[in-house]
């Protein structure tokens, strides 16, 4: 999952982005309304973390420009504490959550990983497809016997993708855009090296090859 952060404070912002990282997330990272609001709506990112006090251009005309444009990307705003008034300005203007500051890191991902589910339409707290069950919080793949598969950091977030997304061609170009932030290198054939060790991991079945258009992760094995 690809997610982007629009946050000014800089010690806030790099910690936050160091944290999701960890978690498995790819992040962009802006630190004004104007970069932000740039980014918001020329990349595919799978959530979105808008502080509302930003220079540039204010986080509140930010999300209003996103929806009139029509971007359906989940949004969550953080807003001080005690500014009630943000909070249901920023749920009016288009948010799909919002979270106070200060904050607890872990309920900050818990929330996105919550709207992210919410967006393509999965109600549990990890994902069920293909005989294989992805578990989130712990960063966790096993099969229906119960038996793990040891995944990298990158595995894990290209499988995440395909299993949010089964039965759906996905093209390379799309993978990398979902499982890659801006500043990543990456070479032509790095997706084919990826599939190739999943295949490897759990088996061709899981995820087949459409020529010319991309590859497909079946919701049934």
């Amino acid at each position: 999952m690809r997610l982007l952060l629009i946050e000014d404070d800089r010690t806030l912002g790099s910690g936050l982005r160091a944290d999701l990282m960890a978690n498995g997330y790819a992040v962009d990272w802006a630190l004004d309304g104007i970069d932000g609001a740039f980014l918001g709506s020329d990349q595919p990112y799978d959530a979105i973390v808008l502080d509302l006090g930003l220079p540039g251009k204010p986080g509140l005309e930010v999300l209003r420009d996103w929806r009139i444009e029509g971007l359906r990307t989940p949004v969550l705003v953080l807003t001080a504490r005690d500014a009630w008034h943000e909070r249901v300005d920023g749920l009016k203007a288009g948010a799909d959550d919002y979270l106070g500051k200060p904050f607890h890191v872990q309920e900050l991902i818990a929330r996105l990983q919550a709207l992210i589910r919410r967006a393509v339409g999965q109600a549990c707290a990890g994902v069920s497809a293909g005989g294989l069950w992805l578990d989130d919080e712990h960063q966790r793949v096993t099969r229906t016997d119960g038996c793990e598969v040891e995944l990298t950091g990158t595995e894990f977030r290209l499988l995440r993708y395909f299993m949010l997304n089964p039965d759906k061609v996905l093209s390379k170009e799309r993978l990398i855009a979902h499982v890659y932030d801006q500043h990543a290198e990456h070479g032509s054939n790095l997706i084919e090296v990826y599939v190739r060790r999943l295949r490897e991991k759990l088996g061709r079945e899981h995820l087949r090859t459409q020529r010319g258009q991309g590859y497909v992760f079946p919701s049934k094995p």
